[in-house]
């Protein structure tokens, strides 16, 4: 199995409406995208000292394989979600790792 985290730090012309938009498209990845195992997302509430730096969105996916993996990249409904971050996003960290 192999797990893909992604953090999203947005601008300021993210809207509340639109990053519950963005909510559910990523919600609804598990059921478009084969090889999805689990598949989490939700807004930061950390109360950490340095308040996630900014990132306020997180998504943590479970996949099967490293194929799956490798086949979400360039699947249409990922990219669609993609195309919904144009004008409201300034950063991304992503983490792949194998699990067991």
């Amino acid at each position: 199995m192999y797990e893909h985290m992604v953090f999203f730090k947005f601008n300021g012309s993210l809207t509340q409406m639109k990053e519950e938009e963005l909510l559910r498209k990523l919600k609804a990845l598990k059921g478009e995208i084969p090889g999805i195992i689990e598949l989490t997302a939700g807004r930061n509430v950390t109360k950490e000292k340095q308040r996630g730096q900014g990132y306020t969105l997180g998504l943590r996916v479970t996949f099967e394989d490293k194929k799956a993996l490798d086949k979400y990249g360039p699947h249409p409904a990922h990219q669609n979600f993609v195309k919904s971050l144009d004008g409201v996003i300034d950063d991304i960290i992503v983490v792949d790792f194998p699990i067991q």
